[in-house]
């Protein structure tokens, strides 16, 4: 025992070697690194590569589309110079099995440098060498190295992408050479450079790209905001900084819920729109910013007066993250009337502590119940959003807790339900504190007690919502928002794609989805403070296992509201459709235990399937605000094509099993501009509520194929082209998988495949009709679920 510490000296002694030849090997051919070569861009000179006009444009289409985000491989980011300047890391953000929270990596937030960042243990992309000559910005620099890599040995021009180039899932195992350990990784993966998986750049865009970081990766400032931008920054941060603790308590409200918006203003119609974030600082407006890294947004800023300020956005849009908000004066006005106009006191301020940030309903229960409520709803799609492209939305584990396709509605704002629901908040608001107050957490004792809240919480609500009908309100649609027929945030749609996620406007589907929402102001807070404002990406395993088991609770009470439409001799029977083979206290957690209402309800159906006539009654109200976003494909001019996509969308049953969970769609024709749809697998399950048991609960048979005009979702597992004359052949081939070698020739038929020679040209026309057809929502698209089948 007593040889163990000095064999623990010598492996740390020979780590250290190791780690100092490797360095060296560089450090011999370029001179010894300068970590601070990167911490400022060098301006370019006269005939230097523009970064902004050129370079930038080139990294989005080729590169953005892996390389963002959280997800990004080895935390590469080619979203901005500054990602490029900061390098890459061995370390993952999303690591579902650590034990102890991990130290954030944020871009612009927790290191302000590249030589921070080495501190950080990332390591250069850029050479960081003495020597600055493009023979060495190209053999020291990994970027150059990796992209060189794929033009030598590029992917085979047709078929699958070669085996040894694994792409089969978002958390298989990353390679992320560092400095000289390129040279072994050159020679061990010949077919590992950049784009990984993909085809290499087109010759003109290598060669400029390459020339780029041949002259030292120059780089222009930034492009500073529009005059009228700058205007409307000093308007809207006199309002977030407003002296009285009225002004405070709602600008900390409004931060809380919109940190992760793109902020726009409606009326800048400069010629590229810019987004802004809102962030928490030190410093007043008409300072330098000075932002609070704390870990998320509920965390104690440890200063004693906090700012909110709007900083441009500084990296190229994606579609994973993007979530446009407008500031408009309309805007303005509408947050005055409901949060600083009307007469009420907050003679206190809130403090930051964990407890207080696992239960917004104590921290903001100064501000007016109808005031939250109105707030989220008015923007109900960006609400739900947050749960949807936030950092909590990755994977299978995050998502397996909702239904592919469902539709979501909510509660109306009612003043009498607003009245009622603040005497239950400040009764029951301990009832609703959430499990995620800290980044580390434990698992089984916490869900457990948590759980017992949450049924104290459902029987209470339960009794008043009794005492509600008992008083003589009626369960009719008019307890349902209608939007006051105009706003389309009244209907959402939710679909699933098995790792991923989206929301959108209207009642997305041909036919009504298996199951449905009912979201009212309870609900909707705890939603968004659960999974988007507690939620650490940097968390440890108890912190993420109980986001995801406290979703379940959400998604039982959504469930609950909606059944308590249908007749009451139904609602059992509904609920048992959905939760096959559960046990009956799961089952009951829905319907029938703590939360129940021996009411009936008041609308009088007609059929004797009262869910499918009720999803109906719903479609007919929101009519006028429901399908303008991805309108239903009876609307489609083109008889023809109306019919044959008609036919595709009637596709049902095991054969979509081979096929995957979302694709793109491109239908041409000649003489035509090409048109784009999406394709959406809705797959069948017996239960959801079963916790990485997932595929025992499948259903091939109840699989179905959402058909969707335009493109849905941001990340797409494959692309299709044909000729519109080739559409019933598409359908009767992808209605006839019953294998993997009868997919192979699918896609060999049908599919625009990693190797496919014009996969970067239909990745271009992609990306240009979806920036023309959603101008607003559109991003870059993420690729690192493209199959390769």
């Amino acid at each position: 025992m007593r040889r163990l510490p000095l064999l623990i000296v010598l492996l740390l002694v020979l780590t250290a070697c190791a780690a100092i030849g490797t360095r060296g090997q560089f450090d011999t051919l370029f001179g010894p690194a300068q970590p601070t070569r990167f911490d400022e861009p060098r301006p370019p000179a006269a005939n230097d590569v523009s970064y902004t006009q050129t370079i930038q444009p080139i990294l989005d289409k080729r590169c953005v589309v892996c390389h963002a985000c959280y997800d990004a491989p080895c935390q590469l980011k080619t979203t901005s110079w500054e990602g490029i300047a900061r390098g890459a890391s061995k370390m993952r953000v999303y690591d579902a099995a650590r034990l102890l929270s991990a130290e954030p990596s944020r871009l612009y937030v927790d290191a302000d440098k590249a030589s921070q960042w080495r501190d950080k243990d990332f390591f250069p992309m850029l050479n960081e060498q003495a020597a600055q000559t493009p023979e060495a910005n190209r053999t020291a620099g990994l970027m150059h190295r990796l992209l060189a890599l794929k033009q030598q040995h590029p992917l085979p021009a047709g078929g699958t992408a070669p085996a040894d180039l694994d792409v089969s899932n978002i958390d298989r195992a990353q390679t992320c050479p560092a400095g000289p350990q390129i040279d072994e990784y050159e020679k061990r993966n010949p077919q590992g450079g950049m784009p990984f998986g993909l085809p290499g750049l087109p010759g003109a865009e290598h060669q400029t790209l390459s020339r780029w970081l041949e002259q030292g990766a120059p780089a222009e400032a930034e492009r500073p905001p529009s005059a009228l931008a700058l205007q409307r920054v000093v308007q809207w941060e006199r309002l977030f900084n407003g002296d009285s603790r009225k002004e405070q308590l709602f600008a900390r409200y409004a931060y809380e819920h919109l940190f992760l918006a793109h902020l726009y203003f409606d009326d800048d119609d400069s010629k590229e729109r810019r987004y802004f974030k809102l962030l928490r600082s030190s410093t007043p407006p008409g300072q330098p910013v000075a932002e609070i890294a704390a870990r998320r947004p509920v965390d104690d800023p440890g200063v004693a007066r906090v700012y909110y300020r709007l900083v441009p956005e500084r990296e190229s849009i994606v579609a994973k993250t993007h979530m446009p908000y407008s500031l408009s004066a309309a805007r303005m006005a509408r947050w005055r009337s409901l949060f600083l106009a009307p007469a009420y006191t907050v003679d206190r301020l809130p403090g930051y502590s964990a407890e207080a940030a696992a239960n917004p309903f104590k921290t903001f229960q100064q501000l007016p119940v109808a005031a939250r409520y109105a707030f989220m709803l008015d923007e109900a799609e960006f609400t739900i959003m947050g749960f949807i492209k936030g950092p909590v939305c990755r994977g299978q584990m995050a998502l397996d807790v909702i239904d592919d396709r469902f539709w979501v509605f909510f509660q109306d704002p009612s003043n009498a339900n607003d009245e009622a629901l603040a005497s239950l908040l400040a009764g029951e608001s301990d009832m609703l504190r959430l499990p995620t107050g800290s980044s580390n957490v434990g698992v089984l004792a916490p869900w457990l007690r948590y759980a017992e809240r949450e049924k104290a919480y459902l029987e209470t609500k339960s009794q008043a919502l009794a005492r509600g009908v008992n008083a003589g309100a009626k369960l009719d649609l008019s307890m349902l928002w209608d939007g006051e027929g105009r706003n389309p945030n009244a209907a959402l749609t939710v679909l699933r794609h098995f790792d991923s996620a989206t929301v959108v406007k209207g009642l997305v589907g041909e036919q009504p989805p298996k199951t449905a929402w009912v979201i009212g102001y309870p609900l909707l807070e705890r939603i968004h403070y659960l999974l988007v404002a507690l939620y650490d990406v940097y968390g440890n395993v108890g912190h993420q296992l109980n986001s995801r088991l406290y979703m379940d609770f959400m998604r039982m009470e959504g469930e609950f509201n909606f059944l308590i439409f249908l007749p009451q001799a139904q609602r059992e029977t509904v609920r048992d459709g959905w939760y096959r083979g559960d046990s009956e206290s799961t089952r009951q957690q829905v319907y029938g235990g703590p939360a129940r209402l021996d009411a009936d309800t008041s609308i009088r159906y007609r059929t004797a399937d009262a869910k499918t006539e009720l999803l109906g009654l719903l479609q007919r109200r929101m009519a006028p605000l429901a399908g303008a976003q991805f309108p239903g494909l009876q609307h489609e001019r083109d008889a023809a094509l109306r019919g044959q996509l008609q036919r595709l969308a009637a596709v049902r049953g095991a054969s979509l099993s081979w096929a995957n969970e979302s694709s793109v769609l491109a239908v041409e024709a000649p003489g035509q501009p090409t048109r784009w749809f999406s394709l959406l697998r809705d797959t069948g399950h017996n239960s959801i509520s079963y916790f990485l048991r997932e595929k025992a609960q499948l259903r091939p048979d109840e699989n179905t194929l959402t058909v969707v005009p335009g493109v849905l979702g941001s990340y797409p597992n494959a692309f299709y082209r044909v000729q519109a004359r080739e559409l019933p052949a598409f359908t009767e081939a992808l209605g006839r998988l019953a294998s993997e070698t009868d997919y192979a020739a699918f896609s060999e038929r049908f599919a625009v495949r990693r190797t496919d020679p014009g996969f970067w040209a239909f990745s271009d026309a992609l990306h240009t009709a979806y920036a023309r057809e959603q101008p607003l929502a559109a991003g870059i698209l993420d690729y690192n679920r493209l199959e390769n089948r």
